[in-house]
This record gives structure tokens, sequence and C-alpha cells, in this order.
């Protein structure tokens, strides 16, 4: 039986059938031809076309953090100014590096191309001469390189990484069979992962859809889906915020207060997959503000937002282990009777396409939006009787589950995608 070389030179998991054979040290340069755009055929806003009247110039902003291309905020330069570099014309199996910028070594494999496409300056194409091209999209991406990008990258205003530096990169490779056979492996997770991605999505338009049904659109007094035993049930009324319940702004303190105290929630706290507020990753305050305690159902907003779509954003408390304070960067609605309001019901509406357009509204336009408490006050809300809200609010509760049940399982698919890059690539030591 063969047994692996006693190096660092082998992965820790093979496949049975190259168990004895070693992986070997060469330069990426050897592999591969690195092409980026040359200086003085840059371009300038006279380049820049509409969709449709040139080809889509890549950018950093158009590869996310999971290796991806995202065409769908693309910029587009005009056809002379593409066919004027055809060593950078995208072709489907070649990698993107990010080389200058803030976001440098990022990495993406081109796997489908919708049109056209070229690169800006701050990104260099990988052709593979000599090694898999899937593969070679994994191992850019991996450790041994994203290290190695770490201590060349000249820093100063515009972190940059050169091309020359690019190609004395060492990276250690197998046989072309066994390259083969990890990208086969891995290709095959991450068509798993984008599937599992793409019944998420559609979870999330469905909830979306859901929603914008099951309230009464602007204008209208009844919703356009409603269960079968409420049908006869009437009109629904309107009320507003000040109506519902009493609001209060949270505590403000200084960074030097944090320490033992209580725990308290942030605006950091409000961006759930769910409806309900996260309650994993709180700090503690030492104050003694026992005013500023949250109960159960409670409703916060966010307060203020250097993002307009941010401001007013909408989270319920469910009680947690121990006593939980809010911060000053957030309102809390605290609703009167339950027996006339559901809160599951109204943190949907204020979630809903129509209740945020109503705080939003609200919000002004300056460079940091912020949200009042007399602001919130007014915001108008359609109700009907307490059984339908509930009705209302378990199904889309319901169908929360099923997306926080589905986000788990593609983070499941990534943490084994995660273990098995660690087994089948060499690891290096990071000590060096």
């Amino acid at each position: 039986m063969d047994k692996e070389p006693k190096n660092n030179m082998v992965p820790k998991l093979r496949f049975p059938e190259f168990k004895g054979s070693e992986w070997k040290s060469i330069l990426l340069g050897q592999l591969i031809e690195i092409k980026g755009r040359i200086g003085y055929r840059g371009y300038t806003v006279e380049d820049i076309v509409n969709k449709g009247e040139g080809a889509i110039s890549l950018s950093p902003s158009n590869i996310d953090g999971t290796g991806s291309i995202l065409f769908n905020k693309s910029t587009y330069i005009s056809w002379p100014k593409y066919e004027e570099s055809p060593e950078i014309m995208l072709e489907e199996g070649l990698t993107v590096l990010v080389k200058t910028g803030s976001t440098y070594g990022k990495t993406a494999f081109v796997k489908k191309l919708p049109e056209k496409a070229t690169i800006n300056p701050q990104l260099v194409v990988l052709k593979p001469i000599h090694v898999n091209s899937i593969f070679l999209s994994i191992i850019v991406s991996h450790s041994i390189i994203q290290k190695q990008i770490k201590e060349t990258v000249v820093g100063g205003a515009i972190p940059t990484l050169s091309q020359d530096s690019i190609s004395k990169f060492e990276v250690v490779v197998p046989s072309k069979k066994e390259q083969q056979k990890i990208a086969d492996c891995l290709s095959s997770l991450d068509e798993l992962i984008t599937a599992q991605n793409q019944k998420l999505d559609a979870l999330k338009d469905h909830k979306k859809g859901l929603m914008q049904q099951l309230f009464p659109a602007e204008g209208e007094t009844v919703p356009k889906l409603r269960f079968e035993e409420f049908k006869d049930s009437g009109e629904w009324e309107e009320t507003n915020l000040e109506q519902i319940g009493e609001f209060k702004n949270g505590i403000n303190f200084s960074p030097e207060k944090k320490g033992n105290g209580y725990l308290t929630v942030d605006v950091l706290n409000m961006y759930g997959l769910g409806i309900e507020t996260k309650l994993d990753s709180l700090y503690r305050i030492d104050v003694d503000a026992k005013d500023y305690l949250l109960q159960e159902d409670d409703i916060l907003f966010v307060r203020s937002s250097m993002k307009r779509e941010g401001v007013g954003w909408v989270s319920l408390f469910k009680n947690y282990k121990e006593p939980v304070l809010f911060c000053g960067f957030l309102i809390r609605l605290r609703i009167r009777s339950f027996q006339l309001t559901n809160p599951l019901f109204l943190a949907y509406f204020l979630r809903s396409e129509i209740g945020r357009e109503k705080i939003i509204s609200l919000s002004g336009t300056a460079a940091i939006t912020n949200i009042s408490q007399d602001s919130l006050k007014q915001i108008p809300v359609p109700v009907t009787n307490i059984l339908e809200q509930k009705k209302i609010a378990d199904c889309l509760s319901s169908l929360d589950g099923l997306i926080t049940a589905q986000a788990k399982k593609i983070e499941a698919l990534k943490e084994h995608k995660k273990g098995l890059m660690q087994g089948l690539f060499p690891q290096i030591d990071e000590s060096n």
C-alpha cells in the first residue's frame, strides 16, 4: 500500500488513487498568464455608456464575498473601448483578481457570462495555461495565496498588487488528474450550495409576496388575500402608532461605560434574518437604567442610520435569560393592549413594503437619516380583529422558521466546504 510522503507538501485528505504522490511547489506565473488593463487604454466617463450600448466593465463591487460575480449593477463601456483590449475580454473559465483598492485579493471564477464583458483597471485576469481552470480559481482564493497577497501588497492611500508580484506567488499543485478530481468535488458542493441559496431566495420572495397581499394596499380597506374564516369579517380599520402604544428613546452612554453591567441591544442586533431581535452578540454597560429594560414583545426601531433604507428598521424583542437594555440609537414601542394588537402582527406590518415606505418617507434626506418618536406616532396602521391578526402573524412566523432553517442548512454546507478545503490542500504555517 502506498504511503504518503512525510512532509507538508501533501494534504491530510486525499482520494485513494492519488496517495503516495507528492504535490510540487511552483510559481503561479508558471501556470497562468496574467493580463490587466494597460494604462494608456484606460477609460474616462466619456467611455461609459448605457446597458445595450457596450460591454460590461467588471469592477471589485461586482465580486461578492463568496467568489461569485454579480452582474445586476454593472458599468458599461463603449464597444470601441471594449474591442481595444482583446487580451482582457472575459471568457467562461477564467479567474479575476482584485489587485487595487481596499478589497484587494478578492477573487471570482467566471462561470457564466450574461453578455460580453471586460475588466476595469482594478482587476487582472488569470488565464490558466498549465493548470485546471477551476482548480486555479480555488487556489487563488485559498489561504496559501491570500497570505502571500497580504504580505506583498504595497500600502499607501490605495493598496496595490503588481502583476509581477502576483506571478511570483508560490503555490503547491498535484497532478492534472488530482486537480480535476478536487475541482469536481468542490464544484459539486458549490452547485449544491447554489441550489440551496436559490431555494432560500424563493422562500424570501414568497414571504415578500405574501406580505404584500396579507395587508391592505394603500387606499384599500381589505387585503387581497384573506384566510377563509375571515372573508366575511368586514373591512379593516385604520389607527396610528400613537394609539397603539407608548414610545421611549434608548439610553445614551459614553464608551467607558461598557463593562460588566446590563446586557444591551444595539443597532447591529436589529438586522436578523427573522423578525426577532438578535440576542447572540450583546455587550454590557455599567449603568443604573432600569427604566430602559426591555419587556417581552416590545417593538424596537432603528433611530438613526447612514443608509436611508436602514432607518426605522423594526425588530420584535423576545424574553432573554437575563435583563436587557436598549441603547440610544433605538426607539422602543410598548403596546398598551395585547387584546387589541398582536405584537407580531404589528411588527410584520412595519416590516412590509407599505409599512417601510411610510417609515422611510418620514426620515428626511440628510446624509445621516433619523426618525423621531413624533414622526413614528403618526404612522397609520391598518388593523383587523385580534384573531385575524394572530392568523397572519402565525403564517408569516412559520415562513420565517422555514427561511431560518434554510439559512442554517446553507451555513452548514459552507462549513463543510471550508473543512474540505482545509483537508484537500496542504496547509501553510500561519506562524511564519
